[in-house]
């Protein structure tokens, strides 16, 4: 999930020294968003988003509350009836935890960023211990354990806990009730970093819409083309502009799992691009911008080459949402659809599961 929280809170930590770290801790019903989901609140700015209305305006005042209060320093839980208390139609529960961190927090900070920028899954345990405890961290991951809760009793159970959840397939938060520290004393945040690679060809104006769309996504973008001067100067922090006279030589570095966008201004080098990426199997995703008819003259030719049906058959083209009939021509709806359809390929591979609730953790000592 991650969706840069981490890198919000590193650089809110960095600035102003203090921040509040807000995530969904449970989620009952309609809610405005998932369990894990995280915004991070200074004094001066506001990353991320807990679903945005009255919730997120509730939990930001809380939060500049807590930085101007000297004696708050940990965790804490507030529950939400959003229809009762807030007023909002969706009828849910929503529970948040509010935790309080300094500088400090890079000892567990650091190592949860690594895992992001590796792909690892982790996951984070906290103690929901008060507004006036300390605010520590675990980091575990499968292989590797960071930071402590400050009982070495507790780390031991917090670490089989947080390894039981991230053996399975979901994400997300839960609150975990401990033996021995009472009723929901552990917040434990699976985090399963979903790398969003996207490789797009072409900078006209499909691929320009496209990339200010993909700038609000948490997606890494390499824009690729050969005409240095058909791109803007300003593009989204997660765009990479690439300036080649070879734009197919980029597909031999594209990760595994790429999302590959051809929208160039030459079918000649479409299909280029096109062979290109057939000859390797492990992209997630394979657009080619253009028509019906332009994709039956590509699969003639692409078989002449000797390409099999199957390969061409996982080619997308036309371009855009799947069974939805967008017969607008305007690039920017052109740029909208590819980007609904990359959501929700990503999220059709992504394999995730709600997480629970709330679970006991038994003792057995």
């Amino acid at each position: 999930m991650t969706d840069n929280w981490l890198d919000a809170l590193a650089e809110a930590l960095a600035r102003e020294g203090h921040a509040v770290l807000v995530v969904v801790a449970t989620a009952q019903g309609s809610t405005p968003r998932e369990t894990g989901a995280a915004m991070i609140v200074s004094s001066g700015h506001c990353a991320g988003t807990i679903g945005g209305g009255h919730l997120e305006y509730e939990a930001m005042r809380i939060a500049r509350e807590a930085l101007h209060d000297g004696g708050v320093t940990g965790t804490w839980i507030v529950r939400y009836p959003l229809a009762a208390r807030l007023g909002q139609c969706c009828g849910g529960v929503a529970t948040l935890a509010f935790s309080k961190l300094d500088r400090l927090a890079s000892a567990w900070l650091d190592p949860a960023i690594a895992c992001t920028r590796t792909g690892s899954p982790f996951a984070l345990v906290s103690r929901v211990a008060g507004a006036s405890e300390a605010a520590m961290r675990l980091v575990v991951t499968k292989d590797d354990v960071r930071g402590t809760l400050g009982d070495v009793s507790l780390d031991s159970d917090a670490i089989a806990l947080a390894r039981t959840r991230l053996a399975g397939a979901g994400d997300g938060a839960a609150l975990v009730r401990h033996a021995r520290e009472g009723p929901a004393s552990l917040l434990v945040h699976v985090e399963r970093p979903d790398a969003f690679p996207v490789w797009l060809f072409g900078n006209g104006h499909v691929g320009r819409a496209l990339v200010r769309i993909l700038g609000v996504v948490p997606a890494r973008v390499r824009w690729v083309d050969a005409r240095a001067a058909e791109f803007p100067q300003d593009v989204p922090a997660n765009v990479e502009i690439v300036v080649t006279d070879a734009p197919e030589d980029e597909l031999q570095d594209a990760p595994p799992g790429a999302f590959v966008v051809v929208t160039t201004h030459s079918h000649a080098l479409d299909l280029v691009l096109i062979e290109a990426a057939l000859a390797r199997d492990d992209w997630r995703y394979l657009g080619l911008i253009g028509s019906k008819s332009k994709r039956a003259q590509f699969e003639r030719r692409l078989a002449a080459r000797g390409f099999a049906a199957d390969a061409c058959a996982r080619i997308r083209c036309p371009i855009g949402v799947e069974g939805v009939a967008v017969k607008a021509k305007h690039p920017g709806a052109i740029a909208v659809a590819i980007a609904a359809e990359l959501l929700v390929v990503r999220e059709a591979s992504a394999h995730r599961a709600d997480a629970p609730r709330s679970v006991d953790l038994v003792r057995n000592r």
